[in-house]
């Protein structure tokens, strides 16, 4: 018996819902069967007892599965109903067999309830009504003579049919009763996985109605927002410790109405059990019926407070300067951009620069040069209007960006100047501060690169005119600004190219006042332009030297010399290279010029001659002397040129190891005529040869301040009295014929370098 029990059906098992559609389709199928049992018997002209017999049951079936509470009742009931349906319909056709095929069409019916009450009682009903109507009413029940004479007989051999019919009915229910455990076993093992894998991350996730309710959450959920383990049954998300701080920013549950994809928010809220002001990202997900209706949402969270935090730190980096705290170059740029896209009024832009800020920094450490940056940026802000931008560009240089009127620019720079007059508190001392500052205004469509620039050029202009002061842009300011910017794509362009052809060399002989020869030669760059141009060094140089090209050029210059010098090498004793300030300030100056001597080894090193003006030996930023001795100790001589025009002279030539001394054209020209000039020669003279130096006077132009120089014993000159500049090949003439035509009268040495000219 028990394992008969384990093959049957168990039964019983419909949810609610799905028993009560199969009970409405049954009883609604019951209801149509009444009436067309009526309809089929007054057609065929039954007795009015048994249509109402028949339809009384059935009405009673009817009303006891529609009133009735308990489900089991109500099914047994539609069954009953049905019997008396059946067995009516029998009478009615006076036992035709094929009327009897109705209690098997019935019998899938009433599997449908899954039930063994219902389904029983069908077949206990349908056995019933073929043995006691077979003896009541055996001619109306059996359409023929054997199962009218043995009414029993044949109503258990009905029963028996109408049970095998059920039987495939009974195997097919088991079977899908064990389909559906199996299922729910599935279903319960991931159930189970699915609340270990919700209750146990450590993401905090929670489920809510579409009504805000709060369906289920997790642990880690709970412990975010300290929500008890029991959460009520009525808590929404009203209640949670959270306010949104932008309240008319759209729910989840609309949002997921509008798609069925998931959204991903990031909001701000306000904690109301400690007060914190938090970021939170959400990644909410809608669950739908089939309909498409959204039944509930899934959303896990994530606290994103430190990265929003750590990103708005970021973002603070890289707009705010580091050092004062005001705007970057780039943030400036870019609100600057803004400002001019959607002004209505002029934009002004005020430029400033600290006067003789290396001047700080050099004499008091670049420490306090970094306190008189933040001490300046505290006083500019407070003397800049609030809706103005601040920033710092860079170095010692500041520039403020504001709408207003024409004249606001000037007021405010004027203002700034103003708030300067009282000096900087840096370090526990008072420190007097200056700016030279441009100020230009810009109206319509104009780029931000333009207004800085231009900004920038009339700061220049009042720096170039002393400083401590503002200058407004005017277009003719514009014009050195172009110049040099023109200047300085020239000598990229001529480097890019073949610095031999596009950067040529030209050479201004020294004559010795003892043999009239050619003793040696200056080196001085030209430049040729793509049109076949040949630009003095006036042109270019300048621009070179502000933007660091100079480095480069330099080297070339220096390198194409030697390559001449050994050209002509047993015709001319040296040559001499200028190194500008930035040149000798280049750590790989020295190196550069030991690489260049040992690929050189023939050649003697005391030939080439570096000349340093006093200007450079001022102004360089490194140890001169120290860099000058170890030039020497590669065997290069040194001049010091243009003796005469700075401001300690005598000290330098006492103090560095220079081995030549260039007397100044503006000792030499009107020599003759000047005897305090001569003066000054001999006392040179003497004092370069006690110091064991060789003298070069430069800007010998007439032959009156030739002779005078040669009387007074100057061992060399240089000047147009003899030449210009020249082309190599030009100076190689003059150089050849020099060699073969020498004199000690300067007229006609001077005719001699003439002749070589015309040559």
């Amino acid at each position: 018996m028990a394992r008969l029990r384990n093959w049957l059906p168990a039964g019983g098992r419909l949810s609610d819902k799905d028993w009560a559609g199969r009970h409405r389709l049954l009883t609604v199928l019951l209801g149509l069967c009444m009436v067309f049992f009526t309809v089929f018997g007054v057609l065929r002209n039954a007795g009015v007892q048994e249509l109402l017999s028949t339809d009384g049951l059935v009405l009673v079936a009817l009303m006891a599965a529609t009133l009735l509470t308990n489900r089991r009742v109500r099914s047994l009931a539609v069954a009953l109903g049905y019997v008396s349906a059946c067995g009516g319909f029998v009478i009615v056709c006076d036992g035709l067999t094929e009327a009897h095929f109705t209690f098997f069409i019935l019998i899938p019916a009433l599997a449908l309830y899954r039930d063994w009450v219902p389904f029983g009682g069908f077949l206990v009903g349908t056995t019933l009504h073929h043995a006691g109507f077979g003896v009541i009413e055996a001619d109306h029940t059996f359409g023929h003579h054997a199962a009218q004479q043995h009414p029993l007989v044949w109503a258990l051999l009905h029963g028996a049919a109408v049970l095998a019919a059920a039987s495939f009915q009974l195997v097919a229910w088991r079977f899908n009763e064990i389909e559906e455990a199996r299922a729910e076993e599935h279903l319960s093992e991931s159930q189970a996985q699915l609340s270990v894998a919700f209750d146990e991350t450590p993401v905090p996730m929670a489920m809510f109605a579409t009504d805000g309710r709060l369906l289920r959450t997790n642990a880690a959920y709970r412990t975010w927002l300290r929500l008890p383990d029991e959460v009520p049954a009525d808590f929404t998300v009203r209640d949670l410790p959270l306010r949104p701080m932008m309240p008319d920013e759209p729910r989840y549950a609309q949002l997921l109405t509008r798609t069925r994809e998931p959204v991903t928010m990031t909001r701000q809220y306000l904690r109301t059990d400690n007060g914190a002001v938090i970021w939170v990202q959400t990644h909410a997900t809608g669950l739908y019926d089939r309909d498409g209706g959204l039944q509930m949402i899934f959303v896990h969270c994530n606290d994103v407070t430190e990265v929003r935090d750590h990103e708005a730190e970021l973002r603070h980096q890289v707009r705010h300067d580091s050092l004062t705290g005001l705007l970057s170059r780039k943030a400036f740029e870019h609100d600057l951009a803004e400002m001019l896209a959607a002004a209505t009024e002029p934009v002004s832009v005020i430029y400033l620069d600290v006067d003789r800020f290396k001047t700080i920094n050099d004499g008091a450490g670049h420490t306090t040069g970094d306190d008189v940056l933040r001490a300046l940026a505290i006083r500019l802000t407070h003397v800049v209007p609030a809706g103005a931008r601040l920033a710092r560009l860079g170095g010692d240089e500041f520039i403020v960006a504001l709408t207003g009127p024409a004249g606001a620019g000037v007021q405010v720079g004027d203002n700034i100047l103003a708030s300067l007059g009282e000096p900087l508190a840096v370090g526990g001392h008072e420190l007097p501060v200056a700016c030279s500052i441009g100020v230009t205004t810009a109206t319509g469509a104009i780029s931000a690169d333009d207004v800085v620039l231009a900004a920038d050029t009339a700061m220049y202009a009042a720096k170039r005119a002393g400083g401590n002061r503002l200058q407004v842009y005017t277009d003719e300011l514009r014009v050195p600004v172009q110049q040099k910017i023109a200047a300085e794509a020239r000598v990229r362009r001529a480097l890019a190219a073949d610095p031999r052809f596009t950067l040529p060399l030209w050479f201004q002989p020294v004559v010795s006042t003892v043999t009239g020869r050619i003793a040696g030669a200056e080196a001085l760059v030209r430049m040729r332009t793509p049109e076949g141009e040949i630009l003095s060094p006036f042109h270019f140089i300048g621009a070179a030297e502000e933007t660091g090209l100079i480095v480069p050029l330099g080297e070339h210059v220096l390198r194409s010399a030697v390559e001449h010098l050994l050209h002509w090498h047993d015709r001319l004793g040296y040559v001499s290279v200028n190194v500008s300030p930035r040149q000798l300030a280049e750590p790989d100056f020295v190196p550069m010029v030991a690489s260049l001597l040992s690929g050189l080894p023939g050649l003697d090193p005391s030939r080439i001659v570096l000349e340093i003006t006093e200007t450079a030996l001022l102004s360089s930023t490194v140890d001169v002397s120290e860099r000058l001795t170890v030039l020497k100790q590669l065997g290069v001589r040194i001049a010091l040129d243009d003796f005469g025009t700075g401001y300690s002279s005598l000290t330098w030539l006492k103090s560095l190891p220079a081995d030549i001394v260039k007397l100044d054209r503006s000792f030499v020209a009107g020599l003759a005529e000047d005897q305090r000039k001569a003066s000054i020669i001999q006392a040179v003279l003497w004092l370069a040869q006690s110091l064991g130096m060789s003298t070069i006077a430069e800007g010998v132009e007439e032959l009156a301040d030739w002779e005078a120089l040669r009387a007074a014993g100057c061992p060399a000159v240089q000047g147009y009295f003899f030449s210009k500049p020249l082309p190599a090949a030009e100076f190689d003439v003059m150089l050849l014929q020099s060699h073969e035509r020498s004199t000690f009268e300067g007229v006609h040495l001077h005719e001699t370098m003439g002749t070589a000219v015309a040559g």
